[in-house]
């Protein structure tokens, strides 16, 4: 260990805390950024996913009608079906 002589100060340890500091600062700033850097790329691509999800859901509306068709289908088989006993019956 290094021993000052008298009146001079030793900084040498001071000098190492402000590389180590310097050194950590550095690596969390390099880290920040690369966070920032993933999250923007993220935001896009989850951008892209909605914008694909909309297209799919335009894509898909018309199934909703398949139901209503058929239901529509069902009640006309239905009608036909009381159609066709009553003139069988009439006969």
């Amino acid at each position: 260990m290094l021993t000052a002589q008298q009146g001079e100060a030793v900084l040498t340890g001071w000098y190492v805390g402000y590389v180590i500091a310097l050194v950590v600062i550095s690596a969390v700033v390099v880290l920040v950024g690369m966070i920032l850097g993933l999250a923007r790329r993220i935001g896009v691509q989850a951008e892209e996913v909605v914008a694909a999800l909309d297209e799919g859901r335009i894509n898909t509306l018309p199934l909703w009608d398949v139901a209503k068709v058929n239901d529509s289908l069902r009640v006309t088989g239905e009608h036909a079906m009381a159609a066709r006993t009553i003139l069988e019956a009439g006969e």
